[in-house]
């Protein structure tokens, strides 16, 4: 079963003389419990690919469904909404609000659909996470790695049908890169959660089942590694 497709997608920015295509014409598929990392130097339109399957950019033309919906033809409220519910975001930098603890930044997105959260599941995740000593504390209270797990539970907390992490470990020192990948993994095995890296970095994609490398908004090799 196909969680991810993309057909045709193109995303354009400027016009005429100055006009750069920063997609040109991507199709793929990703199915349901696969771990992809998608690779590419710097301004390879990698990161532009990632954030119009996070729902926050658009694609000048093309159609990107998950989960069988087709967020591109989704209004603004709509789209929010189904990025809350169904696609997680791990970012480099965490993006966690400084004035909450673990607990509230993991559970935020359940919060903001004004629901509440599965105890048992939370209480689960957060062991997962190695986090349960540290539920009280806040973000500058944390280390790098610490919050970068954070950032995982709250990606996870509503089990997305797609995990989506640019460049996670690229604010990480070795070992928390290596801690912070192997995660990904074990979620990825045990809950055949999809995850896609988005990364300029070769050591990281090697942790993937499947390299999409891009170049001047092209995919230009798909290799499924053994």
């Amino acid at each position: 079963m196909n969680i991810l497709e993309i057909r045709n997608l193109c995303k354009t920015y400027g016009q005429g003389e100055t006009e750069v295509k920063a997609l040109d014409n991507i199709s793929l598929d990703v199915k349901q419990g696969e771990f992809v990392a998608i690779i590419g130097p710097s301004g390879s339109g990698k990161s532009t690919l990632m954030h119009i399957l996070g729902g926050v950019d658009i694609p000048t033309s093309g159609e990107v469904k998950i989960a069988g919906t087709d967020i591109t033809k989704l209004n603004e409220t709509a789209l929010a909404i189904f990025r809350r519910r169904q696609i997680g975001l791990i970012y480099q930098f965490y993006n966690l609000i400084p004035i909450l603890n673990v607990e509230e930044n993991i559970t935020l997105p359940i919060l903001l659909d004004k629901k509440k959260p599965n105890k048992k599941l939370l209480d689960d995740l957060i062991v997962r996470l190695g986090l349960e000593k540290r539920i009280k504390h806040l973000p500058n209270q944390l280390s790098g790695g610490q919050q970068q797990r954070v950032s995982i539970g709250r990606a996870l907390i509503n089990n997305p049908a797609l995990l989506l992490a640019d460049e996670p470990t690229g604010n990480l020192d070795t070992e928390n890169t290596k801690e912070i990948m192997e995660l990904l993994r074990k979620f990825n095995r045990e809950n055949k959660q999809t995850v896609i890296i988005i990364t300029h970095d070769e050591r990281l994609a090697r942790s993937a089942d499947r390299v999409i490398s891009i170049e001047d908004g092209k995919i230009v090799r798909d290799e499924v590694r053994a």
